[in-house]
């Protein structure tokens, strides 16, 4: 199996689909979850290097996905990017705070979401 380069988790299923056309585009491992406990099953079962990580999701909200992912040992090192319509400066915070590396808000440009993913890529 070839390892898992960005997981997308989004309920939205518009939302996913244009994340994952561009990322796949740009040559990259794809998979997708829609809600919170799916994504930490797949996190847990293919480490992908990337997630990106919508706020509100159905099971498990995304900053609970972000904690359990960073308060493991073996998936610390995993890069999130929150990826939410929750602009609020308290979101962002609260984001950065549980653990998140990047935080876009919808609409995104899909040339912003390649840049940093390859940023993130590049640093490791």
């Amino acid at each position: 199996m070839q390892d898992l380069d960005i997981l997308v988790v989004d309920d939205e299923p518009h939302i996913a689909r244009a994340l994952n056309f561009v990322l796949k585009k740009e040559g990259f491992n794809v998979e997708t979850a829609t809600d919170g406990d799916a994504a930490l099953a797949s996190i847990r079962q293919h480490r992908p290097r990337i997630v990106f990580l919508d706020l509100i999701l159905p099971k498990r909200s995304g900053m609970e996905v972000c904690k359990a992912v960073k308060n493991d040992p073996y998936l610390r090192k995993t890069h999130i990017i929150i990826l939410t319509c929750k602009g609020q400066e308290l979101d962002r915070e609260q984001s950065m705070a549980t653990g998140a590396n990047e935080f876009i808000t919808k609409p995104f440009s899909p040339r912003e979401v390649v840049a940093r993913v390859r940023t993130l890529l590049a640093t490791g």
